[in-house]
Formats: structure tokens, sequence, C-alpha cells
């Protein structure tokens, strides 16, 4: 009986700790990574609200950190964000659920290896290029119709939901797929048709997912940048639910376009103006963050285990 060979197995071993340890730092880069991130965001705001009131900032309806009289009120910002992000819900979770649902359900397995990919190719697209296009094709085409401002919201609100469908009906459609065959099969064993196959049996049976795919795809909604900066505009004004016309046929200014101005202004670093940045940073995170929070419980809450 010969010898086992050691060496050969030490090799592998060591390849293995060498591998493991790796992976580990991968992912304590990663945490580290997210951990500086907070800490740059909790320091800096935390410099900013020494010197405004925490109260004046989440309640103030006027921003103006550059022009006198400053002002550093975050929920004009705030209402411009709300804005983007209902307009782009109403265009992407409907069709991105009904595009989930017919690659799930209607087409065939060769169409669906095809348009899948196809479609989550609007996820690769810079961003930058649909800032453009939203202003240089989207808002003459609506500017025939609507009385529409160069910088609009609902330019900017139809691009981001472009931009987010992918992600609904991506996500969405794997939940519809790792429903069990055996409901299907039980439903068209009761008369049941297609349509009604898809809405009252598999739509309802991945509903944690595709509730889950909604959250994820708002909160990417909210923290778009580019595409506001180039299309909304950056006039920062409070929504007014009573004319939602003009909301969203007016300029706006989200969060994250407020960043960027102030991020590309001339302003001195250590001054108030700039630290604002990082408060309007943290409080984009804390709404993001939570969206997440909400995410993660409702996928865990409503998940449906199949045997």
């Amino acid at each position: 009986m010969s010898a086992p060979d050691l060496t050969h197995d030490g090799f592998r071993s060591m390849r293995g700790a060498v591998f493991r340890y790796l992976f580990a730092l991968c992912a304590l880069l990663s945490i580290a990574t997210t951990v500086a991130i907070v800490l740059t965001l909790l320091i800096d705001s935390l410099d900013f609200f020494a010197a405004i009131s925490p109260i004046d900032f989440l309640t103030g309806t006027r921003w103006s950190p550059t022009n006198d009289p400053v002002s550093f009120g975050v929920l004009p910002l705030v209402s411009g964000t709300l804005v983007i992000t209902f307009g782009s819900a109403l265009i992407a979770l409907p069709i991105g659920l009904l595009t989930a649902i017919y690659l799930s359900e209607y087409a065939s397995r060769r169409r669906r290896a095809f348009l899948k990919p196809a479609l989550e190719v609007l996820a690769g697209v810079p961003t930058v290029i649909y800032g453009y296009f939203a202003l240089v094709y989207i808002t003459p085409a609506l500017d025939v119709i609507l009385p529409l401002s160069t910088f609009n919201a609902l330019s900017a609100s139809i691009i981001v939901g472009i931009m987010i469908i992918p992600m609904v009906s991506s996500i969405s459609e794997d939940a519809m797929s790792a429903v069990p065959d055996s409901l299907r099969q039980a439903s068209y064993g009761l008369g049941a048709t297609k349509f009604t196959v898809s809405t009252s049996v598999v739509v309802p049976a991945a509903l944690s997912g595709i509730f889950s795919s909604f959250i994820l795809a708002l909160s990417r909604a909210i923290g778009e940048t580019m595409i506001v900066a180039i299309a909304a505009g950056q006039t920062p004004r409070m929504l007014d639910i009573t004319d939602p016309g003009g909301m969203f046929l007016d300029s706006i200014q989200p969060m994250t376009s407020a960043m960027v101005q102030i991020g590309a202004s001339d302003v001195v670093g250590a001054s108030t103006a700039y630290k604002s940045l990082f408060a309007v940073g943290l409080t984009l995170f804390v709404i993001t963050f939570a969206m997440n929070l909400v995410s993660e419980w409702i996928a865990s809450r409503y998940r449906e285990v199949y045997q």
C-alpha cells in the first residue's frame, strides 16, 4: 500500500486557507468602506449641526446655502426627491411588473433568454447619457403637448422610471420563477386560464419578492444623481399637492442635485455651506437605509417557503 501524497494534500490545504483569508479580507474591506462612508457623513454632519439647528434643517422650507440670506431648510430638497420618486414609480412599477409577468408566464424559454438580457442592458447605460437624452429629446417632445420649462421634473421622472424598469422586472421575474409549477398545474387543473393563474396564483405567491423589487427600485430612484442634475434643474421648492401639473412641469431640485451643486461650487471647504453637503447626504442615506430595511422586513415577513 503506497503512502499518501502529503505534499499534495498540504498544498491543497494551504491553497484553501489562502483563498479563505482572501475572501474574508474582501468581505471586511466592503464593510470597512461602508463604515468609513457613514463615519464621514456623521462627523461632517455634526460640524454642520453645531452651527445650524437640526430642527431648522429638518423643518425649514427654504434652501439657499450660498445666497444671502442663507437658509438651510432641507424640506424643499426632500420635496423634489419625492416628486421624482413618485413620477418614476408611476412608470417603472406597472411596466416592470407586467414585463416580469410576461417573461415568467408567457414568454417561451427562447424568448426569455433573449429578452431578459436585452432588458437588463438598460441598467448598464451610464446615467449621464439618460440625463442628456431627457434634456435633448424627451423635453422637446413633451413641450409640443405641455408647457414645460427647459428643466423640469416630468422628463427627469420619465427617464428615471425607464432606468429602474430592469431592476423591477428582473427581481420580480426571479421571484415569480421561484414559484413551484405544482401551484400552476393545480390551478390549470381547476380550469383557470393563464391570465388567472398569473395574476391570482403566481403574483400573490411571489409578492414578497415583488414588493422588495419595488422598494429597491425606488431607493435607486431616490439616490439617482446625474439624470436629475441635468434634466430636473436646480430650483428648490416645496411640493404643492394642489398643483400636480406645476409640480412636474417646472424646475425642481432633489437632494442629489443639491449635493452636486454645492460640491461643484466655489464654497470654502470649512464653511457651513460646504458642510451642508454632508448633512443632506446623511439625510439621503437615512431615507434609503430605512427603505432597504423595510424591503428586508417585507421579504422575510411574507416570504413563501416551498418544499
